[in-house]
């Protein structure tokens, strides 16, 4: 795979330099309310910029159903670009058309713009192949090269990720180059102990990596919604919990796995409980109650692993030498929710051990609960991209940029 400093040695002054970047940052409106993937592309995009590369930087937001749609525009995330760079970003109101064409023909040496939102042609997310192809020749009209920098898309076979790269000369930005290297610690010659925390909502997002991680960690410590169908898989009663019924008998063939292999599943020994799911738009006290993990009450629900169980976790990563974490622990949006996935950020940070959190969620966690991103050996842009890496799985968009 070749990377960007390749490229730079060749010689970008004049060159049109497509970055595929990630700038699927979430808004309320038109405001950015996490700029982190972001920031993440600038080192990128300004090296290019001062190397004198025309600089066109296309991304994708949220699901727009391949059409033009106002609400997913990146015009945002262009602006904030620009003040991250502290230079004027130029922006193409659609991905192909007339404007693209203008706005990338009048950029200057060393200067940057931002395309609209690709996912607003439906070439980009197309599983077909001939159609996704089409639209790459279109995107390949605007360049001479391509770097892929947008680490939270690699897993998605799109034709800005998989396509494109094969019709340009192909690179990988500072930022996959990162996060690559992050992730082969944690898939070979990993320090031990190892440890994985996982949360988030649904355990079924996670059973491929969980399948995987028997064969790699010491210890699992469950999280999150996903906890109650692995407390049912034990026998307990979950109240009104979150509950996939039809993977308890998967989360049992794992816990018994887990068992025969040594490796340790941690669950909660205590959960807040409430009648009803906070409301996270006032976020007006939600008065929860604490109880064993092992006695909800019918008709409440678990929302946050408890005061005994954020202890316990932050026990089993306190002598871990390598930590990755993947998903919040409860409703983390709600401050009466958040002190269980507070306590495990605070318990990476106090560990000497080589810290990783896998995007999406929890790097919103880290960012809203106030941490210090310096404080942990990663923070990746890309939740999906990182746990089908930690699979096994082949992602698109890196097998794309290997000659």
């Amino acid at each position: 795979m070749k990377t960007i400093d390749e490229l730079l040695a060749e010689g970008v002054a004049g060159k049109r330099v497509f970055v595929r970047a990630d700038l699927n940052v979430p808004l309320d409106g038109t405001a950015i309310t996490d700029d982190g993937r972001i920031r993440a592309v600038v080192p990128t995009v300004a090296k290019l910029a001062e190397a004198g590369a025309r600089v066109v930087v296309a991304s994708h937001l949220g699901r727009p159903k391949g059409a033009p749609d106002p609400a997913f525009s990146l015009a945002p995330a262009a602006a904030r670009l620009g003040e991250l760079l502290g230079a004027e970003v130029a922006f193409a109101t659609d991905t192909v058309g007339e404007s693209a064409r203008a706005t990338v023909a009048a950029l200057g040496d060393g200067r940057v713009a931002v395309i609209e939102n690709l996912r607003f042609n439906a070439g980009e997310t197309s599983k077909d192949d001939a159609e996704r192809g089409a639209f790459a020749d279109q995107l390949a009209q605007l360049a001479d090269a391509y770097v892929g920098d947008g680490f939270g898309a690699v897993h998605r076979k799109h034709a800005s990720v998989f396509d494109l790269p094969a019709r340009l000369p192909h690179y990988a930005g500072f930022l996959i180059a990162t996060e690559v290297g992050v992730l082969k610690k944690l898939t070979t010659d990993v320090k031990r102990p190892y440890a994985v925390v996982l949360g988030g909502a649904k355990v079924s997002d996670k059973l491929g990596v969980i399948d995987h991680l028997l064969e790699k960690a010491d210890r699992i410590l469950i999280g999150g919604g996903m906890a109650y169908t692995f407390l049912k898989a034990q026998g307990h009663d979950v109240g009104s919990s979150l509950l996939q019924e039809d993977q308890v008998p998967a989360v049992q063939e794992y816990l018994k796995r887990a068992a025969e292999r040594g490796v340790e599943f941690v669950l909660p020994v205590d959960v807040l409980v409430a009648e009803k799911f906070p409301d996270l738009t006032t976020k007006a006290p939600a008065h929860p109650d604490t109880v064993a993990a092992d006695a909800i009450p019918a008709g409440r629900m678990g929302l946050d692993i408890g005061p005994e169980s954020s202890t316990l976790y932050a026990s089993k990563l306190a002598d871990a030498a390598t930590v990755f974490w993947n998903g919040p622990m409860g409703v983390f949006e709600h401050p009466d929710y958040a002190d269980g996935t507070r306590a495990v950020a605070q318990a990476l940070v106090d560990s000497p051990a080589f810290s990783v959190v896998g995007g999406g969620d929890s790097a919103a966690a880290v960012r809203i609960l106030g941490f210090d991103e310096n404080a942990f050996g990663h923070i990746s842009t890309g939740g999906g991209a990182s746990l089908e890496y930690l699979e096994g799985k082949t992602l698109p968009g890196l097998a794309a940029l290997e000659d």
